[in-house]
């Protein structure tokens, strides 16, 4: 494999789609030294299959407000890759939604879900609605046209969507609810679902509990341990709350969160109770942190900018791709930054990897750290097909399993004299079971 060359034959091919672009570099990069060791991977030109998803959905969804005036979004299925198994991978409501940015997760998604050892394959889907100010009815009304036009290519062994950024217990229960309707039939091919209707214990919290588990094993490599350690956390949704009640159970100091607005430094650490207010905040509608300084004191809000500026030993990006850059993380490598446990999707620029690792600063891609999220999608599917549920126990457990197992991949392509490269680790593990699977398979 020439990245070079293949990289040029992409971006001719896909101009103007910079996620997608990023993601599929960064990982060609990393697993080519690997890749070449295999001749049968060119053989069945598995570089130039793997990049490209196997196939787009584009449709229009048509839904009337409460002012009965019609509206028209633009919504996206990206079907990236099943050669492990059905294709799984959450659909995100949100303004900022293109198909570069689906293309991107679903391609990513692809390595996470293998890197699970569960049998799944990757996509993402979404669209253009925001959902923040619309009334219970508008939200429903949308759900049910979106799933009007999705519901024939989805299903609980070919295509099991999740929830996302802007979709959550609500809308999952509205699509589901539509789909049932459809498709007349009660399957699990929605995750994230209602404990009434198939839902699995945990499941909100996974992402974040996941990420904290993954942290543990990344600070156990180095000798050192979670409790006593000041954590920097981005975002304020269900992820951040997730890794924030993790860390703080098990005795670190959470010291910041952020929103659109800025960022709070809260230098007591969050408790119980300001978790919680973390969701009223989420819940309210208005995207902002800044309240947070007024009801806790002590607290400071910074507007307008980012808590990578806080001296912390571990920082935690929880919230959108590209969210910390090559001068953030010169920041946090100044200040002797410890670990970077990235939560959310592609959270770090080209720039500020390529500093961590630099500067031989642990760095957990999210495609390994933030992976408890869509492993315990994949236990919900799994309870779905056995007709039962499990206590939070024991999908906490098994949650806790595969992350062990996922830091177990990353150490066995990682391993860089003393430096762990878990970015390396993670790209050439979830890589290669798909490309042997692919090449198991024939070319089809």
């Amino acid at each position: 494999m020439n990245v070079e060359k293949l990289m040029a034959d992409i971006e001719a091919r896909h101009p103007g789609e910079p996620e997608y672009l990023q993601a599929v570099k960064e990982v060609l990069v990393t697993v080519q030294d690997e890749y070449n060791k295999h001749p049968e991977f060119e053989k069945n030109k598995i570089a130039e299959r793997i990049v490209e998803p196997d196939r787009i959905f584009t449709f229009k969804v048509v839904w009337v407000d409460d002012k009965g005036e019609t509206n028209v979004n633009l919504g996206y299925r990206v079907q990236y890759n099943n050669a492990i198994g059905p294709y799984k991978g959450g659909i995100r409501f949100h303004p900022s939604v293109n198909l570069s940015i689906l293309k991107f997760l679903g391609f990513e998604q692809t390595f996470k879900n293998s890197l699970t050892t569960l049998p799944m394959g990757g996509a993402k889907g979404g669209s253009d609605f925001n959902p923040k100010g619309k009334s219970d009815g508008e939200v429903m009304r949308f759900c049910q046209a979106f799933m009007l036009e999705l519901w024939r290519h989805i299903g609980p062994e070919t295509d099991v969507p999740a929830g996302d950024i802007g979709t959550g217990a609500r809308e999952i229960g509205y699509m589901y609810g539509m789909y049932r309707k459809l498709a007349q039939e009660n399957t699990g091919v929605f995750t994230g679902k209602g404990m009434t209707y198939g839902g699995s214990l945990i499941r909100p919290e996974a992402t974040g509990f996941g990420a904290v588990y993954f942290l543990v094993r990344m600070l156990e490599d180095m000798g050192a341990v979670l409790k006593g350690k000041t954590v920097a956390i981005s975002g304020f949704g269900n992820v951040a709350w997730g890794a924030a009640s993790k860390a703080t159970e098990l005795g670190a100091k959470v010291v910041t969160i952020s929103g659109p607005d800025g960022y709070i430094y809260d230098p007591a650490g969050l408790n119980a109770e300001k978790i919680a207010y973390m969701l009223e905040l989420r819940a309210s509608n208005n995207d902002v942190v800044a309240p947070y300084a007024k009801k806790f004191a002590g607290s400071e809000f910074h507007a307008g900018k980012k808590p990578w500026e806080v001296k912390v030993d571990i920082a935690m990006p929880c919230a959108t791709q590209n969210e910390l850059n090559g001068d953030d993380a010169k920041t946090l490598v100044a200040n002797k930054v410890q670990v970077v446990a990235e939560v959310s999707n592609m959270g770090c620029t080209p720039e500020a990897i390529d500093t961590f690792i630099h500067a031989k600063v642990p760095y957990g891609p999210g495609k390994a750290v933030n992976a408890g999220g869509v492993a315990t999608s994949g236990l919900e599917m799994s309870q779905n097909s056995q007709k039962l549920n499990w206590t939070a126990p024991e999908v906490d457990a098994k949650l806790h399993q595969i992350m062990d197992s996922i830091h177990g991949a990353c150490l066995e392509y990682g391993k860089e004299g003393s430096y762990i490269n878990y970015m390396k680790g993670a790209n050439i593990a979830g890589f290669m079971k798909v490309a042997r699977s692919m090449v198991e398979q024939g070319t089809l």
